[in-house]
Formats: C-alpha cells, sequence, structure tokens
C-alpha cells in the first residue's frame, strides 16, 4: 500500500507541534532533577539562570531544537507565520548568550567557563547558518513565484531575517560587551511577545472561521482556549519584566517563567487538537497570494 503524501503532511504537523511540547517536559525534568540534587533547598532566580547548572546542555538543546520547529511549522495565516518564524531564528540566541545572572547555588561547584569565548564561537557559527539558510530560502521563494514576483509576505520575510541577523552581526562585533549584557533578554522578550501574537492569532482566525460557516459550532472552545492563554501569557511576559526591572526579584521572575511555559505548552496541545487530522486551518475566505519565504 502506496503512502498518502497528504496524510504524511498532517502527521508531521502533528508530531512537530507535539514535539514542541515534549521539549518543554524536558526542560522541567532536568530542572527539577537539578532542584532535587540541591536537596530541594535551591531555586535559580530564572529558568535561563540553569544554563550555570548541569542542566545547561538541556537548556541550549531545547531552545535550539524549538527554534527548528517553530521555523519549520508552517502557520496557518501568512501573519501567524512570520511570526512563528522570528520566534524560531531569536531561540537560538537566547539559548547561546546565557543571562548575566549565574545564580547563587547548584548542585554542583559552578565550573570556569569562558562564557565571551563560547558566545563568540556560537554567535558566529549562527550567523554563517543563517545567512546561508536565508540566501537559499530566498533564491527558492524567487523561483516559487515565477512572472508573478514575490509576495508581500515573502519579501516581509526575507527582509525580516536580514534585519535580524545583520542587525546582530552589527552589534556583535561592534558592542560585543554590549552584546553579552544585553543580547539575551533582547532575543527572549521579542520571542515570546511573537509566542503570544501566534496564540492570539488562532482564537480570531478560528473566530472567523466560524462566522464563515467553515468551522462548527463546538470550535468556540477553542476560540476560548487560545484566547485565555494569550491573555494569560501577555500578562505573565508583562509582569516578569516590571518585576524584573523593579524590583529584580528573582523567584518572582521564575515562577513567572514557568508559568508562561507551561502555557506555551498548553497552546501547542491545543492546536494538535484542534488540527489533529487537518495539518492546517481551512480559511475562512482567500486572501492575497504570497507565502512567507522562510516556511
Amino acid at each position: 500500500m502506496q503512502p498518502d503524501p497528504a496524510l504524511g503532511a498532517v502527521k508531521t504537523y502533528r508530531y512537530l507541534r507535539l514535539a514542541l511540547v515534549a521539549l518543554v517536559v524536558l526542560l522541567f525534568s532536568a530542572v527539577t532533577l537539578e532542584w532535587v540534587a540541591t536537596g530541594r533547598g535551591c531555586l535559580q532566580g530564572s529558568i535561563s539562570a540553569y544554563y550555570y547548572t548541569p542542566v545547561q546542555s538541556v537548556f541550549v538543546g531545547v531552545l535550539v531544537t524549538m527554534g527548528v520547529c517553530l521555523v519549520a511549522l508552517k502557520g496557518n495565516t501568512e501573519v501567524e507565520d512570520v511570526l512563528l518564524n522570528v520566534a524560531g531564528m531569536l531561540a537560538p540566541g537566547v539559548a547561546f548568550v546565557p543571562t548575566t545572572e549565574a545564580g547563587t547555588c547548584r548542585s554542583v561547584p559552578l565550573a570556569a567557563m569562558d562564557v565571551p569565548s563560547r558566545v563568540a564561537n556560537n554567535m558566529q557559527a549562527l550567523f554563517v547558518a543563517g545567512a546561508l539558510i536565508g540566501v537559499t530560502v530566498a533564491v527558492i521563494a524567487r523561483r516559487d513565484a515565477g512572472s508573478g514576483g514575490l509576495g508581500r509576505w515573502d519579501r516581509l520575510g526575507i527582509l525580516g531575517t536580514a534585519v535580524l541577523l545583520g542587525g546582530g552581526a552589527v552589534w556583535f562585533y561592534a558592542a560585543r560587551r554590549s552584546f553579552l549584557d544585553h543580547a539575551h533578554g533582547f532575543a527572549a522578550v521579542p520571542m515570546f511577545v511573537c509566542i503570544v501574537g501566534v496564540v492570539w492569532l488562532n482564537g480570531r482566525d478560528v473566530r472567523s472561521s466560524m462566522r464563515a460557516g467553515v468551522a462548527p459550532a463546538r470550535a468556540s472552545r477553542y476560540v476560548a482556549a487560545y484566547r485565555g492563554i494569550s491573555t494569560l501569557m501577555l500578562v505573565s511576559l508583562v509582569v516578569t519584566v516590571v518585576v524584573s526591572l523593579a524590583t529584580g526579584s528573582s523567584e518572582v521572575v521564575l515562577w513567572v517563567e514557568v508559568v508562561l511555559i507551561v502555557l506555551f505548552a498548553a497552546f501547542w496541545l491545543v492546536q494538535t487538537a484542534e488540527l489533529w487530522d487537518r495539518g492546517l486551518r481551512r480559511r475562512a475566505a482567500a486572501r492575497a497570494p504570497g507565502r512567507t519565504a522562510a516556511s
């Protein structure tokens, strides 16, 4: 029996989404094991601070893999696709440039590590890979567009990739100390803002599909789930930023980050359930042609 290509595509979407949930489980498992190893008496000030503990390999691996999954996933709309791509491109930067707050306790002594050298190696490799991938995607998009030329979202995707990589490279080479001190936060916050936007768009688009008669009335439960998750995500993100800047309270920041990551996993579970047999959502109405370049 010959495999069904359409079914294969649906399964690919399904398992990519579930993989994102599995990555969250992997990260939390590593953090929990580190907490147990300290005698249940030590929590870092943020999830990012676990870079300086035995969790480091899992932390970096999870973010890099997450970035690949987000870029590989095709969004249900052009806007969602752009946001997924931007979040995916930022995720490795969050992993490769650690927070400057190393924490005060861990299960093993803090090993001497040359963070600037690690960042230099990893980020330059990321710039090279990103540039090669960006050029390849641009060439493919131009070929697929044919005589009609690139669509608006193709152009926006290519421009966004160039701005992220080019701006990051200029910052890295021109102001290395500033990059080491601030690039982690400058990548992490926009990454989560993009994810919040993706969740909110899903709620809006399901509602539009219901009004157009494309989605059944029972889909309202997904609208409620997407709106609830996006609202809680936005509140969590704002609280994290405000508390971090105003008080420096590490405990609050850690737990708000935990909530944010749990909501991230919840979103992918909800979308997996909604699109289990479809892969992508049917659109309520025809949209202007043009696909994003990075997916």
